[in-house]
């Protein structure tokens, strides 16, 4: 077979691709999800890390095929934090384990990333069935994904997406801070924040197997990731968040300040003295406020600068020339 026609059945072709799977009570579905990736991507090496699971999640994973290995501190965030520190790859598939995702689907995510020299492709959720996709949590999903589109620009449709492929720059520069479900939130405000090229695909989507519970948590979770995205907005964009906070703070001074002043020039009295002193004390907590905005916003400039040299520092995805054999992830 022609270098050409290997390169066009396997878009990765002399790269080295890790699928990373983060697990956590997953027994009944995770045989399925390696055995559905192996099939999709049979040069991968798929790596399940297993985050104390009370069941047979390692052995089930072990006995499909997988690299095993173990996050003691509890979280997806932990979880997505040790895998991209230890797994040496050029691709990184990252798959939630509980067998809701389309494996079929990985293959064309690959292409588009490498082909197009991305740094992450969304796997965009679509599927009609009720009990995969609850109304509630599609609406959260727009919801949260709004937010962070209004704030930081709308390039994303699916923000909460358990499924991606990253680059090696893009998974080496993220600095993987987040602890719980809301790494997703992180994932999207990085690559938005240093503007890397990304896209995104449709994928199926389905209901778990038999027999497996799902781990999120509706409004907890939903109010962690809000938060997440209040912080993110604190540390990337504090000028904003600083001058809103600083403008509510000026407003309710200035409110508090009129009846004083027309008491005042209506009778040459200040009878009401403390309400003068608070709305004196939160003018100047407006303007102070300002001036941490504005020093703030220089500190998140040189930080973005040196989050974009980290990045630069790592070539871009591209296909190796010729017919050598992938190195195996992890070595």
């Amino acid at each position: 077979m022609s270098a050409g026609a290997t390169t066009a059945e396997d878009p990765a072709h002399g790269l080295a691709v890790a699928v990373l799977v983060p697990c956590h009570n997953e027994e009944v579905a995770i045989a399925s999800v390696v055995a559905g990736f192996r099939a999709a991507l049979p040069r991968a090496t798929i790596y399940v890390y297993d985050n104390n699971s009370r069941d047979n999640t390692a052995a089930a994973a072990r006995a499909a095929g997988a690299v095993v290995r173990t996050e003691p501190l509890q979280g997806k965030g932990n979880v997505v934090r040790r895998m991209f520190a230890d797994i040496e790859a050029d691709i990184y598939v990252l798959v939630d384990g509980d067998d809701t995702y389309d494996p079929a689907a990985a293959p064309a995510m690959v292409r588009l990333l490498v082909e197009n020299q991305l740094d992450m492709v969304t796997g965009a959720r679509v599927t009609e069935i009720e009990a995969a996709y609850r109304p509630g949590h599609r609406f959260g999903n727009r919801v949260l994904t709004g937010i962070v589109g209004w704030i930081f620009g709308k390039r994303v449709s699916d923000m909460l997406s358990g499924y991606r492929v990253f680059s090696r720059r893009f998974v080496k520069s993220f600095p993987a801070l987040a602890g719980g479900f809301e790494t997703e939130t992180e994932f999207t405000v990085h690559a938005l924040e240093l503007r890397m090229p990304i896209g995104e695909l449709p994928t199926a989507y389905k209901e778990r197997p038999p027999g497996s519970v799902s781990k999120l948590r509706t409004w907890q979770d939903g109010l962690r990731i809000l938060r997440t995205i209040l912080v993110l907005v604190k540390e990337e964009r504090p000028l904003p968040f600083f001058s809103l906070a600083g403008a509510v703070l000026l407003a309710a001074g200035v409110g508090l300040f009129v009846p004083v002043l027309l008491e005042y020039l209506a009778t040459g009295l200040v009878p009401r003295l403390p309400t003068a002193v608070l709305s004196t004390g939160l003018v100047l907590l407006s303007f102070l406020s300002f001036a941490c905005g504005l020093i703030l916003d220089t500190v998140t400039h040189g930080r973005r600068e040196a989050k974009r040299m980290a990045y630069l520092a790592i070539p871009a995805p591209a296909p190796r020339s010729g017919q050598s054999t992938p190195t195996p992830a992890g070595r």
